[in-house]
């Protein structure tokens, strides 16, 4: 009954709860409850191969609901260009979707490394209370770090 991966979400969960994090509680208690009603062989592969993408997309939505609902407009994006904040912010957000491509690349040419980020984002959300959106920009910032070792080497 208590295999491996199920004792090691509910570690998860525990950990979530120490740390008050509700994101992880939330996430590991999903898939505590899929695993335990058997629906994990269907939906856990269609989670790992798909939910990234969906999770962009509803990061995405959430970005894009105060301009939808009119919060933020035409009159809000000339003054923003205005301002010197707004052209850092340009350039981070071009910036985190090219380390990102990266990151894409490198998990789908090195997927080990994979384990190592999923541990890294589990402790940040844990103990640091961060959010976990970061394993692609992860695994960017890796692959960056990765080409300048291999360059100083």
């Amino acid at each position: 009954m208590f295999s491996q991966p199920l004792l090691f979400m509910i570690m998860l969960l525990a950990i979530g709860f120490i740390a008050k994090n509700n994101s992880l509680i939330i996430a590991a208690a999903v898939l505590i409850i899929l695993k335990l009603i058997g629906a994990d062989e269907k939906i856990f592969g269609v989670l790992q191969t798909k939910g990234i993408n969906w999770g962009v997309t509803v990061i995405t939505i959430a970005v894009l609901a105060p301009i939808a609902s009119g919060h933020i407009g035409f009159k809000e994006l000339g003054d923003a260009v205005k301002s010197p904040y707004a052209w850092i912010a340009l350039g981070a957000g071009m910036a985190v979707a090219l380390i990102a491509k990266y990151g894409i690349q490198l998990l789908s040419t090195d997927p080990h490394i994979t384990t190592a980020l999923v541990i890294g984002t589990i402790l940040a959300v844990a103990v640091f209370k961060g959010v976990a959106v970061g394993p692609l920009i992860g695994a960017g910032i890796a692959y960056m770090a990765m080409k300048i070792f291999d360059f100083i080497k």
